[in-house]
């Protein structure tokens, strides 16, 4: 599944460490990763010709319990990397990404979630006479995300220490350019890790009452969203669209709010895609005067880290009258953030399955 969160994910390391002055303590790890190109659509099996392998560099800040989201989540990392990625296939080329990440800990810090998000660079991409063949990147800039879950042993000896685990790395341009069939690696990977400072490692500050119990009434939430997309179709050009949601929320915890809502779309892409269809197709069943409005309603999750969040959520077109565009049931994913207490803004991709239609900049009003 795509995702284009990094306009904000970005941010979070920014924002998250311009707050009140705590220990100064990073780390550097390298690891090298061999793996598998899973073949989620037969529309790219021709591009999986061999065992990608790359490496993953990063930098990261320790986090010690001097603001209560690090006390709620176990006191995680804040950091950046960078990948390369050989995809052994000619036609792909190589990737080569920046991220924003957080290692997050568990089992007594003996486990590390790492959850990244940013933009990679592709050196073959799509190209109507000379690479063809490559319809999973239609574009040079990708959104990217990758997942890397290892066991971590940190300062085994002078600061140096090891990890070993397993990695997903995502790339997609969300539908902004066709071709976007996208590529996902599935990889093992293997490296070490040193700590500055490591013989002067302060203590973690206990949790706190507090930290975590908080609850509010419902409140309600207006918000548009918009952007520019294509009708899936190479050599589309680019159209814009509109979604006005409303929809209520219920924060459950510091970390946890429900959210419920309806919204409607209008996107000039499926328009022309329907036109594109009754003319290309004159045949088939596509008339050219198909309502290309929709009308979803959907469930969702935001998963707070102060003032930035991470937004799930499952939605359902219940007026779809042109159904042979995507699937009924739809999903959303990416980052919002607080402006104020009122006002919000995010960063989404909305997808159907594997097949991302649009990244969503929204705007909301929370009463």
């Amino acid at each position: 599944m795509s995702r284009f969160a990094p306009y904000l994910l970005i941010l979070c390391c920014g924002f998250l460490s311009a707050q009140e002055k705590d220990p100064e303590m990073y780390s550097l790890e390298a690891s090298y990763f061999y793996g598998s190109i899973i073949q989620h659509s037969p529309d790219i099996a021709h591009l999986i010709t061999g065992h990608p392998t790359g490496l993953i560099v990063s930098f990261q800040k320790k986090t010690f319990g001097y603001k209560a989201w690090e006390r709620r989540y176990n006191y995680p990392d804040v950091g950046y990397s960078f990948t390369y990625q050989n995809l052994k296939n000619e036609h792909l080329g190589q990737n080569y990404g920046l991220y924003a990440h957080l290692n997050f800990y568990f089992l007594k810090r003996n486990l590390m979630l790492r959850v990244g998000q940013g933009l990679a660079y592709a050196s073959n991409p799509y190209d109507a006479d000379e690479n063809y063949q490559n319809n999973a990147y239609g574009s040079r800039i990708l959104s990217s995300t990758y997942l890397m879950g290892n066991y971590r042993k940190e300062n085994l000896f002078n600061g140096f220490g090891i990890q070993a685990g397993v990695s997903l790395l995502h790339y997609s341009n969300a539908d902004f350019k066709s071709p976007n069939s996208s590529t996902n690696t599935f990889a093992f990977n293997i490296g070490m890790n040193y700590t500055l400072d490591y013989e002067e490692i302060p203590a973690y500050i206990p949790k706190q009452e507090g930290d975590i119990n908080y609850t509010e009434p419902v409140h309600f939430n207006f918000a548009l969203r918009g952007g520019i997309n294509t009708m899936g179709v190479i050599g589309s050009e680019h159209y814009p669209f509109f979604t006005a949601a409303v929809f209520a929320d219920k924060i459950l915890n510091r970390k946890s709010t429900l959210q419920a809502g309806a919204e409607f779309f209008y996107s000039k892409a499926l328009k022309e895609y329907i036109y594109y269809q009754s003319v290309a197709f004159p045949a088939g069943h596509t008339t050219g005067n198909e309502d290309s409005n929709r009308v979803g309603i959907f469930v969702g999750h935001q998963l707070s880290f102060n003032k930035l969040s991470v937004i799930t959520q499952l939605g359902y077109y219940v007026y779809y009258p042109y159904t042979e565009y995507v699937s009924q049931l739809y999903n959303r994913i990416g980052l919002g953030r607080k402006i104020t207490e009122d006002w919000w803004v995010s960063a989404t991709v909305r997808s159907h399955g594997a097949n991302a239609e649009a990244v969503e900049f929204s705007l909301g009003y929370r009463l």
